[in-house]
């Protein structure tokens, strides 16, 4: 018998390792039962059977764990334990509340550690100071940031870099690769101040134990910053703009619309148009079939998915992807053109060739749905995704090889902003 003195001795690590552990062993139950009563209520032992259960079949066999990290953050205790399978890695984000009850659990991609970005050069055209985004009430929490201010004399215009899905930090870092790094560091050598900021999901995961919208997770946290960039000294208020990248773009007039009239324009960078669940489902079917066959343990992982997507369409507590039905849901209400074209703005779409996520029918879905003056368009045959240049047929692993995003593309969006009236 553990007695509660013990218990309450336990640190965040061994906490979070007792649940993998009872994971492992189908102690559902057992798991469940070091959650916070909301945690109960969003994932009760069923849908975290359901969960842990379709990683094998999405991921292969599971191998060993490694070492858990812990941070904190606003009072709550964070650990994160990498965890093996055949197919590749993942890691398991555990958060715990002062009482040591699991207010939040996630499983996602492994997060690689680059090494960290050298600062800017002494003579760079810029500077680059830290920048807290106000969110939550009365803006008492804050998501934190980096503003790159050229140097000189202002006001500048200046641009809100919005990340794509899933928990990314300020850089959007994917393996070696920093694309939001490039991008605001490029266009604030042409005298465009540019901020980035971690993105809710990535600095604050204890603010998702239970049912949250997109908005929760991306429109409103950009809105805000839109709103601090206005009250900032040097920042040129009557030219603020969002650039999105992917899901970011994808909700770019939605974002416009939040922002309650502050912004000048929008930059959407590889933005998807249809619904998302189908895109998703493209995706995979792509990069299970990349070597030329699906192996009949590839066909049980697509299979899963379809029944998983199938599920979440219609049910708002299902889950997938650690998301629950509801945000899947609403997510696919989203009519991106449409949103885009209501905002009135000036808007200019970005989209390389060689995009295996983003593919070209979102790209001619964007250019049947947007015609006018107002919109301007650049296509790059040589550039993936992240606006890098590859080569060879696209998959993650060209995620892994470290480039930098094209400065032909920094350019044209620095260009096209300085045109702006």
């Amino acid at each position: 018998m553990v007695s509660a003195t013990s218990v309450a001795a336990d640190t965040p690590a061994t906490l979070a390792t007792r649940l993998l552990d009872q994971l492992d062993a189908a102690q559902y139950s057992a798991a469940e039962a070091m959650f916070s009563a909301e945690m109960k209520a969003a994932v009760p032992a069923d849908k975290l059977q359901a969960v842990w259960e379709s990683l094998p079949a999405q991921m292969g066999a599971a191998g060993k764990r490694g070492d858990a990290q812990v941070s904190e953050a606003d009072g709550f205790r964070i650990v994160v334990i990498p965890l093996e399978y055949a197919k590749g890695r993942l890691q398991a984000r555990i958060v715990l509340d002062k009482d040591d009850q699991i207010i939040g659990f996630l499983v996602q991609p492994a997060e690689a550690a680059p090494p960290p970005a050298a600062a800017p050069a002494a003579d760079a055209r810029f500077i680059e100071q830290p920048f807290l985004v106000p969110i939550g009430p009365e803006g008492k929490n804050g998501l934190p940031g980096t503003l790159a201010l050229p140097k000189g004399k202002g006001p500048f215009p200046a641009v809100v870099l919005v990340h794509g899905s899933g928990p990314q930090d300020r850089d959007e870092t994917i393996g070696p690769n920093r694309p939001f790094l490039d991008i605001a560091r490029g266009l604030a050598a042409q005298g465009i101040a540019v901020l980035r900021y971690e993105k809710r999901t990535h600095a604050r995961p204890q603010d998702f134990s239970g049912a949250f919208s997109i908005d929760d997770e991306t429109t409103d946290d950009a809105a805000a910053a839109v709103t601090a960039l206005v009250a900032t000294a040097d920042i040129d208020s009557k030219h603020l703009y969002v650039l999105g990248h992917s899901q970011g773009g994808m909700l770019a007039g939605r974002i416009a619309k939040a922002s309650d009239g502050k912004l000048t324009g929008l930059v959407l960078l590889a933005a998807p148009v249809r619904p998302i669940l189908d895109i998703l489902a493209e995706q995979n079917r792509y990069l299970v079939s990349l070597d030329g066959s699906i192996s009949t343990e590839e066909q049980a992982h697509l299979d899963t998915l379809d029944a998983a997507i199938a599920k979440v369409r219609h049910d708002p507590d299902a889950t997938l992807m650690n998301l629950p039905g509801r945000f899947w849901q609403q997510l696919e209400q989203v009519d991106p053109v449409a949103d885009v074209r209501d905002s009135g703005l000036p808007v200019l779409l970005l989209q390389g060739g060689r995009d295996f996520q983003v593919v070209d029918a979102e790209w001619q879905l964007w250019k049947q749905g947007l015609q006018g003056e107002r919109y301007r368009f650049h296509h790059y045959p040589a550039l993936n995704h992240l606006g890098i240049t590859s080569n060879g047929k696209g998959g993650m692993a060209e995620y892994e090889q470290a480039g930098h995003v094209d400065t032909g593309l920094i350019n044209d969006i620095a260009q096209w902003i300085k045109a702006q009236p």
